[in-house]
C-alpha cells in the first residue's frame, strides 16, 4: 500500500484565496499523525478501488468550488480489492435493465442545465435550436460527486455531438463507479452548458465527440475561466487528423497559450487507482466484435494533455477511442471485456486524480 500527498488549486477570482471543496481535509500519515492542515489528501492503494471518509461528527463539504477550506476528512480509503471487468461482467448477468431505468427520465427528454442534481433545460429532441428557460429550483440534497457532461455548441443528431451515448452510458459507468468506489455519487446523469456560470459547482467535466465542436464566443469564455479557475476536462470519442485539427482548433481558442503534450505511461494518473500498463484503442460496439478497432485514420489510441504553468493538470485528451462506448455496453456479452475493462479503469483513474488534485 502507499500513501501519495497533494493539495488542493486555488480557485478565486485572482486564482487566490479559495480551495476546490471535495472532502478535503486533515490528512493522516503512515505513522497514524496529522500530515498537513485541510487541503490536503491522501490516497491508499494502487490496485484497488478508492472512497472518501468523513468523521461521523464532521459537517458535510459544499460540492463543487467553495471559497473556503472544506472541512471533514480528505483521505480516500480503499472499498473493494475488484478489477473493474469483474463489476462490468455482473452487469452481464443483472441484465442492462437492472443497471439502469428502461423508462426515460425528466432528464433523458430534457436536455439538462446545471443544477443539483441537474435540472432541465428544455430542447426539441429532433432539432438543434438552443431554448434556453430558466433554471428550476436546484435539489437541497447536494452529493459528493456528480459526472457531469459538458454541453457545447455542434454538429450531430438530436442533441448535438455532446449528447452521443446519452443518458445510458452515464448511467451505466455511474452503476459500476457505485460498486468501485465508496463516495457518495449522484447517479443520474447531468449536463451543464459551458457558458453557465453553474458549470463551477460542477469540478469534473467530460466532453465527447469534439471533432464536432464549434464553440461560441461565450462557451470559449466559459470553459477557459473554469480551467484557469481549477476546474478539470476529460475529452473523449473523437478520430483521425480532421477531427484533431477541429479540436485543437476549439481548444486553442480557450488556453491559447498552453501546449497539448503527449501524457507518458509513469504519469500517477495511469496508476491513481488501477495500474494501467499500455493505452487499449476502445472500438465503438460496431467494430468491437472482429475487424479494425479504429475509425477514420485514427489508427492509434493516444492519451494527451493540457497542464497549466503551475503542473497542474485541466484537460485530458482520450484521442482515437471511444472510452463512453464502453461504458454504455458494458453489460452486453457481445462487447469484450477487455475494452469494459480498460474503459472503466482508466475514467476510475481520471476522476479520482482530478478531484484530489
Amino acid at each position: 500500500m502507499r500513501r501519495i500527498h497533494g493539495s488542493w488549486p486555488a480557485l478565486s477570482a485572482g486564482n487566490r484565496g479559495s480551495a476546490l471543496c471535495y472532502a478535503a481535509g486533515t490528512v493522516l500519515t503512515a505513522s497514524g499523525g496529522p500530515a498537513s492542515k485541510i487541503g490536503q489528501f491522501c490516497l491508499h492503494g494502487a490496485t484497488s478501488a478508492v472512497g472518501i471518509q468523513r468523521p461521523s461528527n464532521a459537517p458535510e463539504c459544499p460540492t463543487g468550488f467553495s471559497d473556503g477550506p472544506c472541512p471533514g476528512s480528505g483521505c480516500l480509503r480503499p472499498r473493494f480489492f475488484v478489477r473493474a471487468g469483474v463489476i462490468a461482467t455482473a452487469l452481464i448477468g443483472a441484465g442492462s435493465g437492472a443497471a439502469w431505468p428502461t423508462e426515460p427520465t425528466e432528464l433523458a427528454v430534457r436536455v439538462p442545465r446545471a443544477a443539483v442534481p441537474a435540472a432541465a433545460q428544455r430542447r426539441p429532441i429532433f432539432r438543434r435550436e438552443d431554448a434556453r428557460p430558466t433554471l428550476k429550483n436546484p435539489s437541497a440534497n447536494a452529493r459528493e460527486f456528480f459526472f457531469t457532461r459538458a454541453i457545447y455548441n455542434g454538429g450531430g443528431r438530436r442533441w448535438g455531438a455532446w449528447a452521443t451515448d446519452f443518458p445510458k452510458a452515464d448511467r451505466q459507468f455511474l452503476t459500476i463507479l457505485d460498486r468501485l468506489v465508496d463516495v457518495d455519487a449522484y447517479e443520474m446523469e447531468n449536463a451543464v452548458q459551458l457558458d453557465d456560470p453553474a458549470v463551477r459547482r460542477f469540478p469534473f467535466l467530460y466532453a465527447l465527440e469534439v471533432g464536432n465542436m464549434y464553440m461560441t464566443e461565450a462557451e470559449v469564455k466559459g470553459l477557459r475561466e473554469y480551467l484557469l479557475a481549477g476546474g478539470f476536462l476529460m475529452i473523449d470519442d473523437f478520430w483521425g487528423t480532421y477531427e484533431w485539427q477541429n479540436f485543437e482548433a476549439e481548444i486553442k481558442r480557450v488556453l491559447p497559450e498552453y501546449q497539448i503534450v503527449d501524457l507518458p505511461l509513469n504519469h500517477p494518473i495511469f496508476n491513481t487507482v488501477y495500474n494501467i500498463e499500455e493505452i487499449v484503442q476502445v472500438p465503438s460496439i460496431g467494430n468491437a466484435q472482429g475487424g479494425p478497432t479504429w475509425e477514420r485514420d485514427g489508427y492509434e489510441a493516444q492519451v494527451k494533455a493540457i497542464f497549466d504553468d503551475t503542473g497542474r493538470l485541466m484537460v485530458v485528451i482520450n484521442w482515437n477511442t471511444d472510452i463512453g462506448d464502453a461504458w454504455e455496453w458494458a453489460e452486453s456479452p457481445y462487447y469484450p471485456l477487455r475494452y469494459s475493462t480498460y474503459a472503466i479503469e482508466i475514467t476510475v483513474n481520471i476522476i479520482v486524480y482530478a478531484m484530489s488534485h
